[in-house]
């Protein structure tokens, strides 16, 4: 009796240590995707805050580039004073012209490579950096 309840012990413990990887690997996925949602609506709001500003027939580049830097700073991203920002002023839309901001910004996963590594050796998931980007357009004033 006393080696058959040794054995299930054995057997539970093998089945702990195959699962908590694979647990831990999607608890960490969850909080990543959901950071790198987040990072992509700072974007988005950040691209709208520009176009609103972009159409303002007083605001210079400078300006609208500032506020744009300046939501993506209040939103906690890291790299907010180096993330490239394209303004278009006069784009053709519908009969009109329209102001169009373009961001791109630079995402790392910080815990998804590690764990990953844990349920196989070989991989690649979260390593690298994911360019993110949000387009944000609005019609001139006229």
């Amino acid at each position: 009796m006393l080696k058959r309840l040794r054995n299930q012990r054995g057997a539970a413990l093998l089945e702990t240590a195959i699962t908590i990887p694979l647990v831990l690997l999607v608890s960490v996925s969850i909080f990543e995707f959901g950071r790198a949602y987040q990072t992509w609506q700072v974007l988005t709001n950040a691209a709208r805050e520009g176009a609103r500003v972009s159409i303002l027939s007083d605001q210079t580049d400078a300006q609208v580039t500032a506020a744009v830097r300046n939501y993506l700073t209040s939103g906690r991203l890291p790299n907010a004073a180096t993330a490239p920002i394209a303004l278009e002023r006069s784009v053709a839309f519908g009969g009109n012209t329209a102001s169009r901001i373009t961001i791109s910004y630079p995402f790392n996963f910080m815990v998804l490579s590690p764990v990953a590594k844990l349920v196989q050796k070989s991989s690649n998931l979260g390593k690298g950096t994911l360019t993110m980007s949000a387009v944000a357009m609005m019609r001139n004033e006229s």
